[in-house]
């Protein structure tokens, strides 16, 4: 069991800290422990709820009839409010939700009344994408441990995976390719699998190497395979001095190829990429960049 400081919860779920101490104090929305000297402490049963309460609220509910509700029924509310086609920030806490809780129907429940409503890519784009940007989050702060994340993430590979394997093969000779690989300290690769979808659909010719990739290995590749892009993620954390050397040594071997960078740490170091280098903020950034290449 996780302990949040009320600061955690606003980061988390976006609640000022301001209200989460309004709905404690007036509605008993939470009852935190505290300290010896009066601070307060959150567990996951308190994460869990505030998410919950917060789609709730959000999608017209009022605080003073959700304090009435039972844990249960603010859990099957939750569920018939939530919308595929505007309201996605609710279903990426209520996923959150299911992934603490280790919650498959849940999970699943979610995930495809989204890709029945919208369709997969707009799910992809909207949902799951950002999804794992929030577990990246949750991850930073030790509110999930790796048993939660590799329960989420194995779920959506397998539908990343028959996706992607529905899409036709590139046999175009003349088709640009990409290599997406993550650093070799790297495990989170579901935002690389977001891209391998996206470039394959665009008609790229995608190399996947995955995870934990050694430099020497993507120079050996270079060798035989002419890369048009190299796009990877820096999520784990490492200090910028080790991003930054990485990128230097990647951005001399590769001077005539563009570098695409994502992910929560890549952030921390745009003031100061080598000149072929760019950050891309998300799927949908990925993707416009991948039309304007290939056209």
């Amino acid at each position: 069991m996780s302990n949040y400081s009320i600061k955690d919860l606003e980061r988390l779920t976006g609640i000022k800290a301001h209200t989460i101490r309004i709905w404690e104090k007036r509605y008993n929305i939470v009852d935190p422990g505290r300290s010896d000297s009066n601070i307060r402490s959150y567990c996951d049963g308190d994460l869990k709820k505030l998410l919950n309460v917060s789609i709730l609220n959000r999608t017209g509910y009022k605080i003073s009839s959700i304090s009435k509700l039972t844990t249960q029924q603010i859990n099957e509310k939750v569920i018939e409010v939530l919308d595929p086609e505007n309201d996605y920030q609710s279903q990426i806490e209520s996923m959150v939700v299911a992934m603490i809780e280790l919650n498959e129907e849940r999970f699943e429940r979610i995930l495809n009344q989204s890709i029945t409503k919208i369709g997969f890519e707009e799910t992809l784009f909207y949902v799951v994408y950002p999804f794992f940007e929030k577990v990246g989050l949750l991850w930073q702060t030790g509110t999930i441990c790796p048993a939660q994340e590799h329960f989420i993430s194995n779920l959506i590979r397998l539908k990343l995976s028959v996706a992607i394997d529905s899409l036709p093969i590139v046999s175009n000779p003349e088709a640009k390719r990409v290599f997406l690989f993550l650093p070799e300290w790297e495990l989170h690769e579901m935002g690389l699998l977001t891209y391998y979808y996206m470039a394959r659909k665009q008609g790229y010719k995608v190399f996947y190497l995955g995870q934990k990739v050694p430099m020497r290995d993507l120079f050996e590749l270079a060798d035989t395979v002419k890369a048009d892009i190299l796009a990877t993620f820096f999520v784990t954390g490492v200090t910028e001095n080790e991003i930054q050397t990485y990128l230097t040594n990647l951005s001399a071997q590769f001077n005539t190829q563009q570098i695409l960078i994502s992910g929560m740490q890549a952030a921390g170091v745009t003031a100061k990429l080598p000149e072929n280098v760019k950050y891309v903020q998300g799927a949908g950034e990925f993707k416009k960049l991948l039309e304007k290449t290939v056209h």
